[in-house]
């Protein structure tokens, strides 16, 4: 009887600990913590605490210190923030100059995000996004921080975009292209009929990649904890700062595909932005999959 009593209690316990709705997530293989904790990440020491909103922005203020200052780690213009969630489409901003364009609206920045030698602190931003009901957190990565033995690559060409991936060679998920327009630096579109005069391909352009990440989410959970990370897509070639357009500059030459770990599917929506000489931009570019390390902190 004994036995049996000390057994009953220890499985209550084990399920009271597994139902606890204060542990962290740690999805897709990502490093989690609570909002106002600290987690290890890329060579830092980083906290992320005070999630709030103000407008149509969500505001976390941030505070690093690099793990070791003679040791490496991520740079700070590397680091890039995300909103964690059910996210019709994923939000994300660079971590240094991100809060640029919500200055003009939003008040509550007393400090954006700024790097003093192995440190980072101050206010990031993300937005604008309407609807706050589906943000759970808010996650970090470095597009240059590649896990070994992970990678694959697929060439992308205007108008055809990118063919579908198979997910065997893509970290588990299906990716492929959802839309695709070409601008030439000048703002003027390029059409398919331009294809065979050489004259429209010349100079500076950029193309704006809509893809589809699609997969079963225990398929991709289980070869993302056994690659270490989540994956990100990285398209080239890319320009650094805003571009040749506004459009690049929102849309980013990477994303990281996280999904809220609660659905049972992984379908991300997200776009992306080629830019450069013309030819390399539209009729050479390419998008990689990568595996990479990324830390999710969300709220209690």
């Amino acid at each position: 009887m004994r036995l049996l009593l000390a057994v009953a209690t220890c499985v209550a316990v084990c399920l009271a600990g597994c139902s606890n709705p204060s542990h962290a997530v740690n999805p897709y293989g990502a490093q989690g913590a609570r909002i106002g904790e600290s987690l290890a990440l890329l060579g830092w020491n980083m906290s992320v605490s005070n999630l709030r909103w103000d407008g149509d922005y969500v505001l976390v203020d941030v505070d690093a210190s690099a793990k070791d200052p003679h040791a490496p780690h991520a740079k700070a213009e590397d680091l890039r923030f995300g909103l964690y969630g059910a996210l019709a489409h994923p939000m994300e901003s660079p971590a240094l100059g991100g809060c640029d364009a919500a200055l003009t609206s939003v008040h509550d920045i007393a400090h954006p995000l700024s790097a003093p030698p192995d440190r980072l602190t101050g206010t990031v931003c993300l937005g604008p996004l309407k609807d706050r009901s589906q943000v759970r957190g808010v996650y970090a990565y470095s597009p240059r921080d590649r896990i070994p033995d992970s990678s694959s690559a697929y060439p992308v060409a205007f108008p055809v975009g990118l063919l579908p991936t198979n997910a065997n060679d893509s970290g588990g998920l299906s990716v492929k292209t959802a839309s695709l327009s070409a601008w030439r630096a000048d703002g003027k579109p390029v059409t398919q009929a331009q294809l065979g005069d050489p004259g429209a391909f010349t100079g500076n352009g950029f193309m704006l990649l809509g893809l589809e990440a699609d997969g079963v989410a225990a398929r991709y959970r289980d070869e993302s904890a056994k690659r270490g990370g989540p994956v990100m897509l990285l398209a080239s070639p890319a320009q650094p700062g805003r571009g040749l357009n506004p459009a690049c500059a929102t849309y980013g030459s990477s994303v990281l595909i996280l999904p809220d770990a609660s659905l049972d599917a992984v379908h991300v929506n997200a776009s992306l932005c080629t830019q450069g000489e013309i030819n390399d931009a539209l009729l050479y570019a390419t998008v990689a999959i990568d595996g990479t390390h990324a830390g999710v902190w969300t709220q209690r």
